[in-house]
């Protein structure tokens, strides 16, 4: 269907929540009406339920190809399209070959045929060896690149150093895409503390100034690439530490380019709760104490954290060593990419958060940071026909039953949470409904300069 309308009384449009009737022509919102507006087309009537702009998750892991046994592109994106995820954007490593040459990210481009459920972008990747190559991967399309300043656990994407990223970061520039740092910096002490099945022992062995020592030098080397005269964009990703805060603040008022993500895990989970031997929690940097939550929350409310996405890091469950409860040798990521939106909205409620509020955190912020803004992360005419429709009110508890993604494992099974994604529009496609995919992936590579 090429032309229809979807209405309901409460619509997310223009920082708003309005009654309105969204009309789509050929996978673009041709106009927004009144609701109850009569159309020469098919009007879907979602009565109060919400519809939001498609959700924007600028920070996936989904590893194909290569290491498709811990996820691939057809169970990643349906698990996005299921929890209101329009558009993603892949990380460039955990997949073989890492995403650091052109001809790598013309292999990644390859594998995606007939799997992609919602729209995808691609990050690529910098390390010490191919700066060289970053004028031909940038060329090709991908929307930005990502650094580690400490071990990725993929020996192929090694850190790097300060000289590694001034030889880059002219270059980032010249094509205006963000420069991604994984911000912790190894200061020692790692090597004192023995990792237990205990979780505080696994949060002493990562502290909080291994975070706070990279975001200063990427301050630093922000502002070195300010007085060159490039400004190139720094972004630091999965932000755990509240300390770095008033850091990333003075960026900011500088006029640096400087961006800060943070994801549910942070903002939802304390290590207070978290029990012994439950490696399920693991990701790094880790999850911190609720003191800790909270000034995350704050920095959310008054835009020192820029926006909310999931960083999905999926393995096999053999890789999390779930059953030895071994901490140290488990994988280290979070599993949750398609509960985000509910897990969000039950914490954000209670804290005078709306739903506008998360439309902008979620998606529309996200998709200018990945330069997707003209399409994507908003209902307005012109840019793709992309919707969430959520029901707010419901509450649901998680189950593993539940899980799209390739293996039904996370760390918020059994919990609580309200809100749930009853419907997902792809370009005016409708890709899902009330647990069900529907007609066949119809999802496409977004690259830069083709959009």
């Amino acid at each position: 269907m090429s032309h229809f309308a979807l209405q309901s009384t409460q619509v997310v449009i223009a920082g708003n929540m309005i009654a309105a009737c969204v009309e789509i022509k050929d996978q673009l919102i041709h106009a927004i009406h009144p609701y109850g507006q009569a159309l020469n087309c098919e009007v879907k009537d979602f009565g109060e339920q919400v519809i939001m702009p498609g959700l924007v998750d600028s920070h996936v892991h989904i590893n194909e190809p290569g290491r498709t046994e811990w996820e691939g592109f057809n169970t990643a994106t349906q698990a996005a399209a299921a929890g209101g995820i329009t558009a993603l954007v892949d990380m460039p490593l955990n997949c073989i070959p890492v995403t650091t040459t052109k001809a790598a990210f013309q292999e990644k481009l390859d594998s995606v045929d007939d799997k992609l459920w919602v729209d995808c972008g691609f990050w690529g990747g910098v390390i010490p060896d191919n700066i060289d190559e970053l004028d031909g991967l940038l060329s090709a399309g991908v929307l930005g690149v990502k650094s580690f300043l400490i071990d990725s656990g993929i020996e192929e994407f090694p850190p790097v150093e300060a000289k590694d990223m001034r030889a880059a970061m002219p270059i980032l520039a010249k094509y205006d895409v963000p420069y991604l740092i994984h911000a912790e910096l190894d200061c020692g002490h790692f090597d004192d503390v023995e990792i237990t099945k205990k979780y505080d022992s696994f949060l002493e062995s990562r502290p909080k100034s291994w975070e706070n020592n990279a975001i200063s030098l990427m301050v630093d080397m922000a502002r070195e690439s300010k007085e060159a005269g490039d400004n190139c964009k720094v972004h630091i990703v999965h932000l755990s530490s509240d300390e770095a805060l008033s850091t990333i603040a003075q960026a900011k008022s500088e006029g640096l380019r400087f961006t800060a993500e943070t994801c549910p895990h942070y903002l939802t989970i304390a290590s207070e709760n978290i029990p012994d031997g439950k490696t399920l929690f693991k990701c790094c940097p880790p999850i911190r104490e609720n003191k800790n939550r909270e000034h995350l929350w704050q920095a959310i409310t008054d835009g020192r954290l820029d926006f909310i996405v999931s960083d999905h890091s999926p393995c096999t469950p053999e890789l999390k060593h779930i059953d030895t409860g071994d901490i140290e040798k488990a994988w280290g990521g979070i599993s949750a990419l398609q509960f985000g939106l509910s897990l969000i909205w039950t914490e954000a409620k209670d804290r005078g958060f709306t739903l506008v509020d998360l439309a902008r955190l979620m998606s529309l912020e996200t998709a200018k940071f990945a330069g997707l803004d003209g399409i994507k992360g908003a209902i307005k005419v012109g840019n793709h026909a992309d919707f969430c429709v959520f029901d707010p009110t419901i509450e649901y508890t998680i189950t593993t039953e539940m899980i799209k993604h390739k293996h039904n494992i996370t760390p918020y099974a059994g919990r609580k949470v309200f809100g749930q994604v009853n419907h997902t529009f792809v370009r005016g496609f409708h890709v899902y409904q009330q647990d069900e995919f529907i007609n066949s992936p119809i999802g496409r590579p977004l690259l830069k300069g083709q959009l």
